[in-house]
């Protein structure tokens, strides 16, 4: 019996100025979520979770939270992109062109726009990525450019594999 190793991430070297990766997961908005994440971080405007208040707004319906958006956009964004990384170092220029309501399905993508090597660790690279968010109409919904710091290929912690490859030769050993 071998061990399959499983998509594991980019690392540094996987990164390429220029490539898009499309993220495969969408997600429907729900109310639940919308509702639960707004009072989660305090956010006591009432357009996010009181629908008598928002019917009376311009949208006239509860807007989901914008950080959320940004939230839910950037983990569609992980497997591709930071699965691997050491460190966030930010996210700029956060844009949310068009708004988000409850049952809105959200799909994004990212592209890379820079990479370099770290001038203070040997063992990371900084990569830049524009990943944009858009719903089931394809209307933009949020764009932002965020940068991480991310290991070179054989630096990072022990992968999920690695680990039970390691851990089954121990046993293997014992019998």
């Amino acid at each position: 019996m071998s061990i399959q190793e499983g998509w594991t991430g980019r690392f540094y070297e996987d990164f390429e100025v220029g490539d898009v990766y499309p993220h495969p997961l969408g997600r429907t908005v729900t109310q639940t979520d919308n509702i639960w994440f707004t009072l989660l971080t305090q956010n006591t405007n009432p357009i996010h979770f009181d629908a008598e208040y928002a019917a009376r707004t311009d949208f006239g319906r509860p807007l989901v939270d914008s950080t959320f958006t940004l939230a839910l956009v950037t983990g569609q964004s992980v497997a591709d992109v930071s699965q691997n990384v050491m460190a966030n170092l930010g996210w700029d220029d956060v844009r949310l062109p068009a708004p988000v309501f409850e049952g809105d399905t959200i799909y994004s993508y990212s592209e890379v726009l820079e990479k370099r090597e770290s001038k203070s660790r040997p063992h990371v690279g900084i990569v830049k990525v524009k990943t944009v968010g858009y719903n089931q109409r394809d209307e933009v919904v949020i764009q932002f450019t965020r940068t991480f710091m991310v290991y070179k290929r054989g630096h990072g912690p022990e992968s999920v594999s690695e680990r039970v490859r390691r851990v089954r030769n121990q046993v293997l050993k014992q019998e």
